[in-house]
């Protein structure tokens, strides 16, 4: 079953990301899937908040998170922990800038 939960986590997230979730916005650049592949378990829920990997933190220097972060809809929160996507993109070094929206999420500090 969480190999299942996972599988679905990471086909809705590229959904979104890559703009076919959300009518009338573009896709994102960068490596979508790396970041979905590499990343995916350091963000989805349940679980601990974790460092994420040095694979991960490459395919994130070299995302556009910020538009990432634009693609994300109120479904998809319910699988991924924003606290958590807040933690990965600030210790692979791609904090998100304060008052950068990130799906609900408004970062603050």
């Amino acid at each position: 079953m969480a190999i299942g939960y996972h599988v679905l986590t990471g086909i809705v997230m590229i959904l979104v990301i890559s703009g076919e979730l959300v009518p009338g916005k573009g896709t994102c650049q960068g490596d979508i899937q790396g970041l979905m592949r590499e990343c995916a378990v350091y963000v989805q829920r349940p679980g601990p908040k974790v460092n994420p990997s040095a694979a991960c933190c490459k395919v994130v220097k070299r995302s556009d998170i910020h538009c990432a972060c634009g693609r994300i809809t109120a479904s998809v929160q319910k699988m991924i922990d924003m606290d958590k996507v807040v933690h990965v993109t600030a210790f692979c070094g791609k904090p998100l800038a304060h008052g950068t929206k990130c799906g609900s999420k408004s970062i603050t500090s």
